[in-house]
């Protein structure tokens, strides 16, 4: 049986910007749909923050089994279970996964992570949340073309990361 994937997913402007104020700080539909395909079918991991920011019409996220970090022991929400960290999230599915964000829980699932979806947004935003450092234990497998927004015009394109084979 193949290992299972962690798959990490986010949207960083330039210079790795991922939010501001708990919020996404750029609207990009074509990402949005995109966010949903990678993501339908797949357990979702994410901080409690981020479940915050989702609009509560998309709570929980559709399709998807949504699995929340919090540090808070008694932290309930309809449609989602609770985890004390990304260890203990992870110990309640052996399916492959995707972890949603945020910042801290991004860093925490780095080293556990078999794939990086990073949409590049092409906008300079000044934030508060950025994504974590992609080193060289990474590989860029499919570098996607810059696409325009038919909606707003922003740039964008899709990267996917792999880890990269140890030298031998």
């Amino acid at each position: 049986m193949a290992a299972r994937q962690v798959k990490l997913v986010w949207a960083q402007g330039v210079g790795g910007v991922i939010g501001l104020d708990n919020t996404i700080p750029w609207h990009v539909p074509e990402d949005m749909a995109y966010f949903k395909k990678v993501t339908q079918g797949h357990p979702v991991i994410m901080g409690r923050r981020t479940w915050d920011s989702l609009p509560p019409r998309f709570r929980p996220l559709p399709g998807r089994r949504n699995i929340v970090i919090s540090r808070q022991p008694d932290w309930t929400a309809d449609g989602a279970e609770s985890a004390d960290g990304i260890d203990s999230a992870l110990a309640l599915t052996d399916e492959d996964v995707c972890i949603i964000g945020g910042a801290q829980i991004y860093t925490a699932a780095m080293p556990l992570a078999t794939h990086l979806l990073v949409s590049e947004i092409d906008v300079t935003i000044d934030g508060d949340a950025w994504a974590p450092p992609i080193d060289d234990s990474w590989h860029a497998q499919d570098t996607g073309e810059w696409r325009t927004s038919e909606k707003n015009g922003t740039r964008y394109r899709w990267i996917t990361y792999t880890r990269a084979l140890p030298a031998r």
